[in-house]
């Protein structure tokens, strides 16, 4: 697996909190290096059959859009999932190839470092979360860090039974 580094460059928030989010970013990929198209789509767990490695990227990739392009910049949401299938985007990402949809994560996360650099840490979201409240960058920041970290736990456990891979 490709070797990843959490150290930042500068000790400031932005750059530890930014680094941090591209080393979980460099990790979920990373746990799909050299995985077979076909392990790809596997579902291992009988309690979790939409739990792929291809889900799971997939649902992190619309994970970020929906905290950046939707709650951050109050744009219409786009993404897959619909109330009546609210777990659409790791349904179907088995109909996609695995390289489309890291290009895809790959791709949002450059756009996004990007509009993290350009707006203050403490610039509130466009639109209120579940609770009324209007979250700031930083802390769609700090959520993003945990919410991928903790799928990556998942790639893991799942790398880890479909081919006996283990590392980063």
């Amino acid at each position: 697996m490709t070797r990843i580094n959490d150290t930042p460059p500068a000790w400031d928030e932005r750059t530890q909190l930014t680094t941090f989010l591209d080393y979980t970013r460099d990790t979920a990929r990373a746990k799909c290096d050299g995985l077979s198209e076909e392990n790809a789509r596997k579902a291992l767990l009988p309690g979790s059959p939409l739990m792929t490695m291809s889900g799971v990227i997939n649902h992190l990739r619309w994970v970020e859009y929906y905290w950046f392009q939707v709650v951050f910049l109050g744009e219409e949401d786009q993404a897959p999932m619909t109330d009546e299938d609210p777990d659409r985007e790791m349904r179907i990402a088995v109909d996609f190839p695995l390289a489309q949809l890291l290009d895809e994560y790959t791709e949002q996360s450059t756009r996004y470092r990007e509009l993290v650099a350009v707006n203050d840490l403490d610039k509130q979201a466009q639109r209120a979360i579940r609770s009324g409240l209007h979250v700031d960058l930083r802390w769609i920041l700090h959520h993003l860090i945990e919410e991928t970290a903790r799928h990556n736990g998942h790639l893991d456990i799942l790398r880890e039974m479909l081919d006996g891979t283990t590392g980063n």
